[in-house]
């Protein structure tokens, strides 16, 4: 967790704010410190959150966070964190037979054309649960990064429409957050990488952009936001 970010954005883990949309958008750099802020910023809120993790492994994740004062095994242990890790569950998905439809059920189909599964994973993992032992303060989504689904072959329309149902029952039915990660290639013909990010742009309530310095390299400064 980065105290200047947080001083810049006038908030802490004991008044986090509800109900909010953030986009997380590099270009030209890698904006996952961010991801990793936000995480350990939630975990430290004493949030419920699911973590759909398309770019590292879990292991990645969790020597980052203990770096940031959090372990993730022992949130993920006390039923905190709930963890979808995409490179292990892809494997899951072709080689071993599945009893219910996987949250990553689209990569065996050819045609898929929704994200059902993967919200239903969502939302099963974010439901209320009524346990006096574990009061978490709000459920909070948290994806790193959107941009894979379109690699994967889902369209923007799709992983918006994903968004939109998740932000109907995370943001407005349970009062929680969403913070996604997004890469801006900066390629004009990326059709449906810039539907995208234009339309995640217009639903969000705060947008943080990480840019590379327009100058190249250097070895302090890496970047502005």
């Amino acid at each position: 967790m980065f105290p200047e970010l947080n001083n810049l954005l006038n908030t802490t883990p004991d008044r986090a704010e509800q109900g909010k949309l953030t986009l997380l958008c590099d270009a030209n750099t890698d904006g996952s410190f961010l991801v990793h802020h936000f995480l350990s910023f939630y975990l430290k809120a004493n949030c419920k959150v699911c973590f759909v993790a398309l770019i590292q492994s879990f292991s990645h994740y969790n020597i980052v966070g203990q770096k940031l004062g959090v372990s993730l095994t022992v949130a993920r242990e006390c039923g905190q964190l709930v963890f979808l890790e995409g490179l292990k569950s892809s494997v899951d998905v072709f080689f071993r037979a599945q009893a219910e439809p996987h949250p990553l059920q689209f990569l065996r189909e050819a045609n898929a054309e929704n994200l059902q599964p993967l919200y239903e994973f969502v939302r099963e993992a974010l439901k209320p649960v009524d346990d006096g032992d574990a009061a978490w303060r709000c459920p909070v989504l948290l994806v790193d990064n959107l941009s894979v689904l379109l690699s994967l072959g889902m369209g923007a329309v799709a992983v918006l429409d994903f968004i939109h149902y998740c932000r109907a029952t995370v943001c407005w039915e349970r009062k929680g957050n969403i913070v996604a990660l997004v890469h801006d290639s900066g390629d004009t013909e990326d059709e449906e990488n810039n539907i995208l990010l234009n339309g995640l742009s217009h639903q969000s309530h705060l947008i943080l952009r990480a840019e590379g310095l327009a100058t190249g390299f250097c070895r302090d400064v890496h970047g502005q936001m």
